[in-house]
């Protein structure tokens, strides 16, 4: 039982209709209905970032409005504007001087009992009206900790009927540790959950984890033991509602209640769910109530009117212990979720695409990690096949993310280099996972040491591009590079030799070692380049440690990168590089005219 310590003659009364087994009419959406009085507002306190609550500082005559409207319509209970009371202090200090000023979060907290105490005893409902102080439990802290004991002091002086910790999700030692430090105040307290028997359940609806089994209802019967004086389910569409009540009755003997929401947060803005108006509402609370709902109310985007209109409905009934015929799975909507009852994301190929029918791929210790300029070759050689029936060269391999695609995409054969002997032994162990052990051979090669001897139908090629201090002392097999492509003009420069008549070559290149060197190069050598994709590659930790010799490199060429905000991107470039036919014609002795 609940400790017996502070009980109003509001609170005797819920007690009483619990007995007498009639409805606790509990108030709708606050904060819901406070949004549609922000023209009303100050600009005093903090930012409106405290949901609901930003109103006690800067729109108190509106909240003491809203409370009138509910206690009028003769709910039981109604809740204080404070839901985001826990979250003050910090957003008093986020707004600055001369904002903070005229309300600490202490003050807000009395006010928000003194507005709902004022709009029942103005409608001559006092001790028949409770006032909860609501706390929002989503995310729980010891700092947060810290704050509710804090309170205590505010309640020695404004004690409110009963205290409503609402909307909680994870079932952790910090809710049941805050819940003791609630159950101090000698206060009554009741806990209200945002789940479902599935577990976690979002605003949406969406379901945040795999199913827990009975860790909600372990949850309700220690919370029981406790002292909680009753079990809520609040903040979750309507559509999530049955079946939970009857479920958690099996865990506990506490009372039950449910307060759903109608709609949902669209940016800064409550969107309603116009579907359920006032009369729908009242048709689904005597579903609940069926159920075994013995508290009943709304949460975000249900008004004064839907709550009216429940009340009336709820008038003379009393709770069941009605299952549903036809129980919701959770364990099947996951299992729907995963099975294929639509239409399949194809390609222009007939590829499925969702799941992507990307290679099995492991990367080894010490080996290069794919990057963004890798999958960007990736997308394109899947994406247009290439590589079918063709030789092809994969230089600087890494753990074979190309030449396992190439393979794939049924390449004769693919010849992978790269100077890590790791790199090979990795490339050879993915080709062997994906079935192309037979078309892929790797070999450990110097790139500047290397004297091709054959040619190939396709390249590919994402090479190390870094551009790097001479100051700085060398380190691994790469020597220190000014300008952060001396292997890519290296390779670009051999291009002409080891490229097939009719073959292509797909480079990736970082704007930050510019364009011009790369199309003098190919050029002299009888080349022509197109850019045939392109994708954006944030600076990762390495880069950022040469953030100042990439800056001079850009100072001294039409290398570039972009900037926003804070961050810093580069952009990553897929050239296609083939013989340039005039050169080719030119070279044979022909006209070309």
């Amino acid at each position: 039982m609940a400790p017996t310590g502070l009980r109003s003659s509001a609170y005797a009364l819920i007690e009483e209709a619990f007995s007498q087994e009639r409805a606790v009419i509990l108030d709708g959406g606050v904060a819901t209905e406070l949004e549609s009085l922000r023209p009303a507002a100050d600009d005093k306190g903090p930012n409106p970032e405290l949901w609901g609550t930003w109103a006690l500082y800067r729109a108190p005559q509106s909240v003491l409005d809203v409370h009138r409207r509910y206690v009028d319509i003769g709910c039981d209970v109604v809740s204080t504007d404070t839901w985001s009371i826990l979250a003050a202090p910090e957003a008093e200090l986020k707004a600055g001087p001369g904002r903070s000023e005229r309300s600490h979060w202490m003050d807000a907290g009395r006010l928000g009992i003194r507005l709902a105490r004022r709009a029942v005893n103005d409608a001559g409902r006092e001790g028949k009206c409770a006032v909860a102080f609501a706390l929002s439990g989503e995310a729980l802290s010891a700092r947060h900790s810290e704050t509710m004991t804090l309170l205590a002091r505010v309640f020695d002086e404004e004690p409110p009927d009963l205290i409503l910790l609402e909307t909680l999700s994870l079932i952790r030692e910090d809710v049941y540790s805050s819940v003791e430090l609630l159950l101090k105040t000698g206060l009554p307290l009741w806990v209200s959950f945002r789940r479902c028997r599935h577990g976690v359940c979002g605003v949406y609806g969406q379901h945040w984890g795999p199913p827990e089994g009975d860790l909600f209802g372990r949850a309700a019967h220690r919370l029981e033991e406790m002292g909680v004086g009753a079990l809520l389910i609040n903040c979750l569409p309507v559509s999530h509602v049955p079946g939970i009540l009857p479920w958690l009755r099996d865990f506990t003997d506490l009372p039950l209640g449910v307060y759903p929401n109608l709609g949902y947060l669209a940016g800064s803005k409550w969107r309603f769910d116009d579907d359920i108006g006032p009369e729908r509402y009242a048709e689904l609370v005597l579903e609940w109530r069926e159920e075994g709902a013995q508290i009943i109310g709304g949460c975000c985007g249900t008004t004064p009117d839907h709550i009216a209109a429940a009340a009336a409905a709820l008038e003379g009934t009393r709770p069941g212990r009605a299952r549903p015929e036809h129980p919701r799975d959770y364990e099947r909507d996951s299992e729907v979720l995963k099975t294929p009852h639509f239409e399949p994301w194809l390609d222009e190929h007939g590829r499925m695409l969702f799941p992507l029918p990307f290679p099995e791929l492991t990367v080894d210790p010490g080996v290069f990690v794919p990057t963004q300029g890798s999958y960007l070759c990736w997308k394109h050689l899947f994406t247009n096949k290439i590589g079918e029936g063709m030789r092809c060269l994969d230089v600087g391999c890494g753990c074979g993310i190309l030449s396992v695609q190439l393979a794939v995409n049924g390449a004769t054969s693919v010849h992978a280099i790269d100077i890590d002997r790791d790199a090979i032994a990795n490339t050879l162990g993915n080709a062997f996972r994906n079935g192309a052990a037979e078309q892929i051979k790797a070999e450990a090669v110097d790139l500047f040491q290397w004297d091709p001897t054959e040619s190939y139908d396709v390249v590919v090629a994402s090479l190390h591009q870094m551009p790097v201090d001479p100051f700085e002392e060398p380190s691994g097999h790469r020597p220190l590079d000014y300008w952060g492509r001396s292997l890519l003009d290296h390779f670009l420069g051999m291009l002409a030799q080891v490229l097939a008549p009719e073959g292509r070559a797909y480079v990736m290149q970082l704007s930050i070692i510019g364009q011009g060197r790369t199309a003098e190069i190919l050029t002299t050598n009888g080349l022509r380049v197109e850019v045939v994709d392109f994708s954006f590659f944030p600076f990762t930790d390495l880069f950022k440690s040469n953030y100042e010799q990439i800056g001079r490199v850009e100072e001294r060429s039409d290398a570039y990168h972009l900037r926003f905000k804070e961050d810093d991107v580069m952009v990553a470039y897929l050239l296609e590089v083939s013989r340039d036919e005039l050169s080719a014609q030119g070279a044979n002795g022909e006209d070309g005219r």
